[in-house]
């Protein structure tokens, strides 16, 4: 049986007041980095053989402070870097309900049907994240791995492990530092935490 962690990493400056990351690579802000140290306790009694990032400095930095912990080496798993958000990059919500009001609106009621100019859809996101994931089940069949990732991407593993369809995208949460814990029996994927933050009770500004 293989157990997969995946960790939302923790708060950015563009968490705080909201924009599209995606690709560009923010540094976590010093509550994202309190969130990251208070996981890592969370997850330092679990015996994990591996933890694997996305590449992007916010995930990066969450998952070298678990691995720290649990006294492991954060590997790189570029399959889970953020969605490529194209012209999107870096604007606020109203600044992309302007720039493109039509999309915007597609964006809040059937995402699975955007593709952002320039960048990706949440179907290219999917292929190549569940694609890592599955590699990473095949190579831990009976240990937990850590995979450290970004809202969009947990959202749409999480999915994916579940079986649902990427239309279902809005109906998933993904909070700063959340954990989703699944098991893989034979195959079949069951959910045991999702978009669990209780550790993060008394990470304060």
């Amino acid at each position: 049986m293989a157990r997969i962690i995946l960790v939302r990493h923790g708060r950015t400056e563009w968490n705080r007041q909201e924009r599209f990351r995606g690709r560009i690579d923010i540094a976590l802000d010093p509550v994202g980095i309190r969130q990251a140290e208070a996981t890592a306790k969370r997850l330092a009694s679990w015996s994990i053989a591996a933890i694997y990032s996305s590449p992007l400095q916010r995930a990066w930095h969450t998952a070298d402070i678990l691995a720290r912990e649990c006294n492991r080496v954060t590997q790189l798993l570029p399959g889970v870097i953020d969605i490529n958000y194209g012209d999107w990059h870096g604007l606020s919500p109203e600044e992309a309900a302007s720039k493109d009001p039509s999309l915007f609106s597609l964006w809040l009621t059937s995402p699975h049907l955007v593709r952002f100019p320039n960048g990706e859809s949440l179907n290219d996101v999917r292929e190549r994240s569940a694609a890592a994931l599955k590699g990473l089940i095949d190579m831990y069949t009976n240990e937990t791995v850590v995979v450290v990732s970004h809202k969009v991407v947990c959202q749409i593993m999480i999915l994916d492990l579940l079986g649902l369809d990427t239309s279902f995208f809005w109906r998933i949460t993904q909070d700063v530092c959340a954990i989703n814990v699944f098991e893989v029996r034979d195959g079949i994927p069951s959910v045991l935490l999702l978009n669990d933050t209780c550790h993060l009770k008394g990470v304060t500004e």
